[in-house]
This record gives structure tokens, C-alpha cells and sequence, in this order.
């Protein structure tokens, strides 16, 4: 992935750019600008990762809050005439966001609500409210360039900005030759009338044709069903728009559907999961497809079952569903799932389930997944020779993981894993999350062999896991029944800052690492405790090429925390010695080591008669240093004297403060030419003496300089 996307996909800017070579995700029509980046009048929150806040459920975990009257302004990324708002607003509020162009307010404005939010799950173990943010579109009315603004602003209600995604749309598309017009079987495009029966007698009259949906909003009261060999075609998403929570329920179909080019947009509230209130529910046939849809504010947008074989689900938007964005339910054989965004699921974004049937030879590749708000970014529970590659999956807020390679059955019969599960160049940023049922992490990317062993292959090869806030690769049995995750192999990775380690194992079993790399890791490289005890080992198999993460988590009866760094072995040890070491001169051989080399007779000392002098070390990561002991050599040639000093301190190296102001400290050999500083206890990596006199010599002196964490 090109290192300018992942940069930005770091500091929270979910970008959509033209299309690069091998880079992960979807190629979008849209790009998007967090509001955290913009300028304010309002309040800018986050980051959190914690479960039930609105930043955690945020792009980026950070968002900006608006009062009434309050504003974001976006500077626009690209020519757009459209624009989408994610935002939220405090629960059983309403009210709406004025827009302005260049300083300019519209004569239109984007209505916002919490009715489609705040969803309570309360089945679903270590759920909590969930599903804050919603997402509103408008047609600007005007062309707008790269480089203009674009404002929003509260109206009648506090706003919470999270994302704003800027679009060229196209115009409305013309009706195909030959086509059935749903307006020409009496379906009203002003959304008051009932349509059901006009699209009915709509497909039913254009068998092995196109059924057209003109520009307009069209009202279903309830499903379709018995569709087979047609398409559905609408003159594009913004414009042909179907209002319906339940669009087509069937159980079989011969197949030949196409679905392309139109919204289809629910009223569904709740997630109740008796109800049938997605999308597509059941099977659309084989060789079917769907196409450059916008699916919103229903329960799923596809729970696919019987059979599906072929289909290919590509270019669509999957929006503030209150479970899955799409479910392939068992008995998916060559299903593809492509180049498609998904935002704010409340659930698995996208799903493998082998209940009954086992899904075979089917992918999801380069979709674009953010913020699934109640469990994963990608799922695969069960299935033959699945493949999962080229994504680009961020934000996971809880009970989930990026991608989850899954054992998990919830129901039988179920098929476990078989065969080869490829999962091949996805990229997950802020990924992971606490799982409150468990009590600890879930990493960035799991495999679970949590109702039977792992006997699939898993091939999870050049991968790139970014910002989780836990561990990057994890290895577990969630049930606690201790089935071996093994038969796994991981090449060819690239971990960065990374919140506790690299590899959590928490079940018996093997995996293989070759040409993984780490950088800016939390805790330590590797947890490595199987559950229960007793069950097993985890056997890690170094294959060459791995680095940065080659220490190993001392306690397993200790959780590590995001940048703890490992258990102390010895918490009364000095955490300065043999610690890089740095000054602004030295005189001769008396080089800034000397003070750090736990000899007493050696020392530093600065350039002679060039106050004032500094010396720094760097403890190697933050401590809470709470005493300082500095030395001279011994010897009583060693005439007393008192040097003037301050201690500063630093997390990273550039911005220091002061943690003990400047004062005189005497330097005795009667009492063996030692002194303490009590520090505040502030976290700190880097400590810096400033001196500024010294009696005995014209330079700044000392043999040892130790950092404790005890007072």
C-alpha cells in the first residue's frame, strides 16, 4: 500500500484517491475529509477507543461537536456537486445542518436525526448502546472545484461531524431501449403512492429485459418476490430511489437478476433479528449481480442463502445498517464481493456464514469497510478455499476484529474451516478492540478456533496492520475450550505502532512468521499464553526476515496494557544505565556514556568555560521517574563543590519541560559525593540535566547520573 494513504489513514484522513497499483480497498467515486482536519467554531473530541463513546465510534476516533449556530468548514478535495454528511445527534433530537459554499448559504439543507441511531442489542453478550452516527446526502444544486468550501452548520440541535464525503455525481441516466418503465405500470416517483404493485406487474411484464426506475422516490409497502431472469435498473443512486425496509424476499429464484444504479433506503430503527428487513433476504439465483447501489438504514443489506452460485456484488454502497452490510448464510459456491464501501454496520460488515452448506471458492476483495460499530470489519466463520484480499479496514469499535478467520458455528450444522483460506494484502488501520465478555483484546486480525481446531490451511501473506490499539495478529480459542489454532502461516507483514504486541496466543496450536516487521510496539513482541492452562503450546516458527518484535510478554497471569512495555523484572533497577546518552560538548575522553557505564570512577564532563551545558539520555521509552542520583568519583581528590542544575524532561525528544526548576546541589566526598532529586513522577522518556555553574571546575560534572521509579 503506498505509503502516503497508510500516513493518512493514520492521522484518521479515510481518503479516497485514484487508483494506485496493488493498494488496498475500493476505488471510490467520492473522497473524504475528516472534520477533525477542518477548521471550527465548534469542539473537536477524541481520540478514544472506548466502547459507547461517540469519538470511538468516529472515522479517525475523533470527530467535531457543534452547538446551534456552530460550524465545520471543509476545504473541498476535488470537483464534486454532492456531498455526504456523517454525523450524530443526541438521542430523540432532530433538527438540521445549513449549508454554505464559499461563504455562500444554499437554499437547501441537510436534515438530521437520531431516528435511525442508538440501537440497544441487549442478546448480544458485552453490547452496549451502539450505532450513534448517521449519514445524510444532498445534490449541491452547483458545481463546486478543488480548493473551495464547503460549511456546515448546526441548526436547532447539537451536530457531531465525523466525515464528509465529496462526489461528482453523474446526471440521471437515460432509459434503456426496450425497457419497462415502472411509471408506465402506474408507480408514482413522488414517493406518495404506494408502488409495490407497479413494480410488480414491472417485472412480471419485462421477463428477460430491463425494468427501468426513472429519476424519483418510489414507496414499497411490502416485499418483492418471484424475481428471476431481469434487471432492475435505475438512472443512478442519486437520482432512482426506492423507499422501501424490505425489497426483495424470496427463498429461490432460477436467477439471471441484476440489480444496478439506484438507492434502495430503509426505516428500519431497531434490529430485530426475526425480521426479513434487508435488501436482498434469500437468494437472487445463480449468475445474478448488483451493481453501483446505495443501501441504506435497513437491518442487512444482503442475507444471502440457497443459492447464490456466481453472483457478484460490486460498486455499491452499504450504509447504517443495523447488522450486517451483507451475509453470505451458507451454501455460497464462487460468490464475489468486490470494490465496494461500507460504513457504520452494526454488526460483521461483510460475512461468511456456513450454516447448512458449507460457502465455497467465494472472495471479498478490495472492498472498503469503516467503522463497524458492534463486532468485525470482515468475517469468515467456516467454508471451503475462501479467499479475503486487498482491503482496507478501519476503526473496529467492539466485540470485533479487522478480519476475523473463524471457527465460531452459533448454530448447527455448521462446516468448519476446510481447505485454503487465503487472506492476501489487506490493510487494517485502528483495528481491534476490547471484548468486554472475555476481559481483554481482540488484535487486529484473529484466528479463532473457537468450536474446533483450525484444520484449514490459513495463508495470511502481506498485510499491513496500523494504529490497533491492541495486537496486530491474534490466535485464540473464544470459546476457552483450548481447540489448536495451527496449520497457520503469516508472511510478509508490516506492524506499526501497534498498542500492547505483535502476536497474541492464547491458544495451543502453530503458526509460522517469515518477513514480518515491526515498529513502535506497545508492550512487547509477543503474548504467548495458552488457555486453559494446561491446553497446549503455541509453537512459533521463526522463517527468517522477521524484526522489531522479538521479546516475549513476562506475566501471563497479567493482561498487558496499550504502551505499558513489559513487566518490570526489576522495578527498583536504574533505568539510565547503559542508556544512549548525549551533551552539548565534552572535554577530551570524558564522553556523555561515561555518566551511564555504572562506573563511579569514570565521568563526564562539558566543554570547560561554555556554561550553560546540558546532558540528555534516553530511557528507551516513557517512565514515571520519581528519584534521580547523581554522582562524582569518589576519591577525596575530589574537593566538594556545588553544581547549579535543572532537570527537563521529554516524550519525544523536541519539546522538553522542566520537571525540578534550578538549584544548587552540594556534592561532598565526606558523604560519598552523591545527591538525590525527587522528580514528580511525570512520564517521561528523555531526561536532561542543564547546568549552569559549577564551584570546583568550569564545567559541568558527573560520574553517574541513575533513574529510579521509586522514590
Amino acid at each position: 500500500m503506498p505509503v502516503s494513504l497508510v500516513a493518512a489513514l493514520a492521522a484518521g484522513l479515510l481518503t479516497a484517491t485514484a487508483p494506485t497499483a496493488h493498494a488496498a480497498g475500493a476505488t471510490l467515486p467520492f473522497t473524504s475529509v475528516e472534520a477533525e482536519s477542518a477548521t471550527t467554531t465548534g469542539t473537536r473530541i477524541g481520540p478514544d477507543y472506548t466502547q459507547g463513546t461517540l469519538a470511538s465510534e468516529a472515522s479517525g476516533r475523533q470527530a467535531v461537536r457543534l452547538g446551534s449556530g456552530q460550524r465545520v468548514e471543509f476545504t473541498v478535495p476535488r470537483a464534486a456537486n454532492a456531498v455526504n454528511v456523517a454525523y450524530s445527534v443526541p438521542d430523540g433530537q432532530s433538527g438540521s445542518l445549513n449549508v454554505y459554499v464559499n461563504g455562500t448559504r444554499l437554499d437547501r439543507t441537510i436534515p438530521v436525526t437520531s431516528k435511525y441511531s442508538y440501537v440497544d442489542t441487549p442478546w448480544i453478550p458485552g453490547a452496549k448502546t451502539h450505532h450513534f452516527y448517521d449519514n445524510a446526502r444532498l445534490l449541491l444544486g452547483q458545481n463546486i472545484q478543488a480548493g473551495d468550501k464547503v460549511a456546515v452548520e448546526a441548526s436547532g440541535v447539537q451536530v457531531t461531524v465525523d466525515v464528509a464525503d465529496f462526489e461528482q455525481a453523474a446526471g440521471p441516466a437515460a432509459q434503456p431501449a426496450g425497457s419497462v418503465s415502472v411509471t408506465s405500470r402506474g408507480a408514482d416517483p413522488s414517493g406518495q403512492g404506494d408502488s409495490t404493485q407497479a413494480f410488480r406487474d414491472a417485472i412480471s411484464a419485462a421477463q428477460g429485459g430491463v425494468v427501468w426506475i426513472p429519476p424519483g422516490q418510489y414507496r414499497l409497502t411490502s416485499s418483492l418476490s418471484g424475481v428471476q431472469n431481469v434487471t432492475l435498473q435505475g438512472a443512478g443512486h442519486w437520482h432512482s430511489v426506492v423507499r422501501s425496509s424490505r425489497f426483495i424476499d424470496q427463498s429461490s429464484s432460477s436467477g439471471g437478476v441484476h440489480i444496478k444504479d439506484f438507492a434502495v433506503i430503509g426505516e428500519v430503527t431497531e434490529r430485530v433479528d426475526s425480521n426479513p428487513d434487508n435488501f436482498v433476504n434469500g437468494s437472487l439465483g445463480p449468475n445474478s449481480s448488483v451493481s453501483g447501489m446505495w443501501l441504506q438504514h435497513l437491518k442487512v443489506g444482503l442475507w444471502l442463502m440457497g443459492n447464490n452460485d456466481n453472483l457478484v456484488v460490486e460498486n455499491s454502497r452499504f450504509l447504517d445498517m443495523t447488522a450486517d452490510g451483507l451475509n453470505l448464510n451458507g451454501n455460497a459456491r464462487g460468490v464475489k464481493v468486490r470494490n465496494n464501501f461500507l460504513r457504520n454496520q452494526g454488526d460483521d460488515a461483510l460475512a461468511m456464514w456456513s450454516l447448512y452448506a458449507p460457502d465455497t471458492n467465494s472472495s471479498f476483495e478490495n472492498n472498503t469497510i469503516t467503522q463497524p460499530n458492534l463486532a468485525n470489519g470482515i468475517a469468515i466463520y467456516g467454508g471451503t478455499d475462501i479467499t479475503v484480499r486487498g482491503n482496507l479496514i478501519s476503526d473496529t469499535n467492539a466485540l470485533g476484529s479487522g478480519i476475523a478467520i473463524s471457527n465460531q458455528k452459533f448454530l448447527d450444522p455448521f462446516h468448519p474451516l476446510a481447505g485454503t483460506i487465503t487472506v492476501d494484502g489487506n490493510t487494517l488501520v485502528r483495528t481491534g478492540a476490547m471484548n468486554p465478555n472475555w476481559n481483554h483484546p481482540m488484535g487486529a486480525l484473529r484466528v479463532d478456533s473457537y468450536d474446533s481446531a483450525i484444520e484449514a490451511q490459513v495463508r495470511i501473506t502481506n498485510t499491513t496492520i496500523t494504529d490497533s490499539p491492541y495486537s496486530a495478529f491474534e490466535f485464540v480459542s473464544g470459546s476457552g475450550r483450548g481447540y489448536a489454532a495451527k496449520n497457520i502461516t503469516v508472511e510478509g507483514a508490516t506492524v506499526r505502532n501497534t498498542g500492547t504486541v505483535v502476536v497474541q496466543a492464547e491458544a495451543p496450536g502453530a503458526a509460522t512468521f517469515r518477513n514480518v516487521t515491526a515498529t513502535a510496539v506497545g508492550a512487547a513482541g509477543i503474548y504467548n499464553c495458552p488457555y486453559p492452562s494446561g491446553s497446549g503450546t503455541f509453537a512459533l516458527t521463526d522463517g527468517g526476515g522477521n524484526s522489531g518484535w522479538s521479546s516475549v510478554w513476562s506475566d501471563c497471569s497479567t493482561w498487558p496494557q496499550p504502551g505499558q512495555g513489559n513487566p518490570d523484572p526489576d522495578p527498583s533497577r536504574n533505568l539510565a544505565k547503559g542508556r544512549p546518552a548525549t551533551a552539548t560538548g565534552s572535554q577530551d575522553v570524558y564522553t556523555p556514556g561515561k555518566a551511564v557505564d555504572g562506573d563511579a570512577n569514570s565521568y563526564w564532563e562539558s566543554a570547560n568555560h561554555a556554561f550553560p551545558q546540558s546532558w540528555t539520555v534516553d530511557l528507551g521509552s516513557t517512565e514515571p521517574v520519581r528519584r534521580l542520583v547523581l554522582k562524582l568519583p569518589p576519591p577525596s581528590a575530589w574537593q566538594a563543590r556545588t553544581q547549579t542544575l535543572s532537570v527537563q524532561g521529554s516524550t519525544d525528544g523536541s519539546g522538553y519541560s522542566t520537571l525540578v526548576a534550578s538549584r544548587d546541589y552540594r556534592f561532598d566526598p565526606a558523604t560519598g559525593n552523591t545527591v538525590t532529586v525527587t522528580l514528580p513522577g511525570t512520564g517521561v522518556r528523555y531526561l536532561r540535566l542543564h547546568v549552569t555553574a559549577n564551584t570546583g571546575w568550569p564545567a559541568a560534572q558527573f560520574s553517574e547520573v541513575e533513574a529510579y521509579l521509586t522514590s
